[in-house]
């Protein structure tokens, strides 16, 4: 049976062995999420890529609806910061919580990225920062971005009193 491709674009994602881990790991943090079809390496993939016959080779799965692929591909290549997704967040609750899932047992860094365990960079990001930075207000916008470049994870309430001049 064929899968119903939903969307024009699916992101790749290339772990060395641990794809199957990062699906599951990334579907328990975001709602509206799913692991799906999981393929195999047959004896002719399994000879010509030195992975082991029977290993993972892909995961398909969702995150927020949006699809991605994984594949096991050995540790030829690995994840830079030239790639990131962005989490979009509402409140500072949200940013607590995609920042405390994603950031365990990764490596935390300035202005809302983070590394997870996987090595993948996320930028979790309030709503509200993008729309103060774009602000016509330049006085405004040079506050936030002093304020942002300070932290680590965002701090909302650091942000508006900066942009409130406090």
């Amino acid at each position: 049976m064929a899968t119903k491709i939903t969307q024009k674009i699916t992101s790749c994602l290339w772990f060395d062995d641990r794809a199957e881990e990062a699906a599951k790991f990334y579907t328990s943090i975001f709602k509206n999420s799913k692991v799906g079809k999981i393929t195999r390496y047959d004896e002719e993939a399994s000879q010509a890529s030195g992975r082991p016959a029977g290993s993972v080779m892909t995961v398909e799965f969702q995150l927020e609806g949006q699809q991605f692929l994984a594949l096991n591909g050995g540790p030829i290549f690995k994840f830079t910061e030239a790639v990131s997704f962005i989490v979009n967040c509402e409140t500072q609750e949200e940013v607590n919580f995609f920042w405390s899932k994603l950031s365990a047992a990764g490596e935390e860094s300035r202005c809302g990225w983070l590394k997870d365990k996987f090595g993948l960079s996320w930028q979790v990001v309030p709503i509200v920062l993008i729309e103060m930075l774009a602000d016509k207000d330049i006085a405004k916008a040079k506050r936030v971005t002093h304020a942002m470049l300070q932290m680590d994870k965002i701090d909302i309430s650091t942000l508006k009193k900066a942009y409130d001049g406090k």
